[in-house]
């Protein structure tokens, strides 16, 4: 075996482990509209609750997989809720979030402003798993997107980048090798750490001004590690540790993102702070 190839190997299996995980459905499930009330663009935001949620899904996932969880935990507490799918390669169904993170974050800017009219809303708010967490700060900071959006909460989110547990400081020793994930899925190379998409969204700051930022993280996340790099410095941000709030809870980088109604609480809690309620472990049962 190729030298580079004992790095990709590794790797590429790791990744795909987190595809499998996070993009379970068959080809007839990815293709339905969920019947759970979201995606509606009949839905007018509430006194209560005045702007409509946009869920960004992770790499590998899509608007479906990604929130068969969240999305009806919030339609039911009363937003309105959408998804989309950005980041999609030619001939690669269903994966998606593979493509250019920055033309990625074009398409979120695309689908804020479909909603947004629909809604008849001034402002939304981002809700988003693993790179859809990280994402949107690019738009926030260079796509005007800090106009159009109050919150932005990041369920593990790769803010900083991942290391995958130190697998990706090797790819320094093989020439050539992060130049062949950068062409096959560059959404990985960007998010591999020191990137320059990386370098350049961190740049001058982690934030922007008049929005504000949630950080829900597992110390068990295996995925976005070390875990305290997905964590953002500055004003209007809240970094949480669900371990913090629930020693108990054991989930990892999928687990926090799909099914996690502890992590799901906290979402609510940013979501609505004025009205935030103690997040435990009874919260699974909210």
């Amino acid at each position: 075996m190729l030298p580079w190839k004992r790095v990709l190997t590794p790797l590429a299996a790791l990744l795909l482990a987190t595809a499998a995980t996070l993009v379970p459905a068959t080809t007839a499930q990815a293709a339905a509209a969920p019947d759970s009330g979201w995606n509606d663009y009949s839905c007018k935001p509430s006194a209560a609750h005045p702007r409509p949620v946009v869920l960004v899904h992770g790499t590998f996932a899509n608007s479906v997989d990604n929130w068969l969880g969240l999305a009806p935990y919030l339609v039911n507490r009363g937003y309105c809720v959408y998804s989309f799918d950005y980041g999609q390669l030619p001939g690669v169904p269903f994966f998606n979030g593979l493509g250019p993170i920055d033309k990625s974050a074009e398409q979120l800017d695309d689908f804020v402003d479909k909603v947004l009219a629909a809604t008849g809303a001034a402002e939304t708010d981002l809700v988003g798993h693993s790179q859809g967490g990280m994402m949107p700060r690019y738009y926030l900071k260079f796509l005007g997107g800090a106009a159009e959006v109050n919150a932005l909460v990041g369920i593990a989110p790769s803010n900083h980048g991942t290391n995958l547990g130190g697998l990706t400081e090797l790819l320094d020793y093989f020439p050539g090798a992060e130049d062949l994930i950068s062409t096959a899925t560059p959404a990985l190379a960007d998010q591999i750490v020191g990137s320059a998409f990386l370098t350049k969204l961190n740049a001058g700051g982690d934030t922007v001004p008049g929005v504000t930022y949630t950080v829900i993280a597992t110390k068990y996340d295996e995925v976005v590690t070390p875990y305290r790099s997905q964590f953002l410095d500055g004003p209007n941000v809240r970094n949480v540790v669900i371990q913090d709030l629930c020693a108990a809870d054991l989930s990892e980088h999928a687990a926090i993102g799909l099914l996690d109604r502890i992590a799901f609480h906290e979402v609510t809690n940013a979501l609505d702070p004025a009205n935030a309620t103690p997040t435990t472990c009874l919260s699974v049962l909210g």
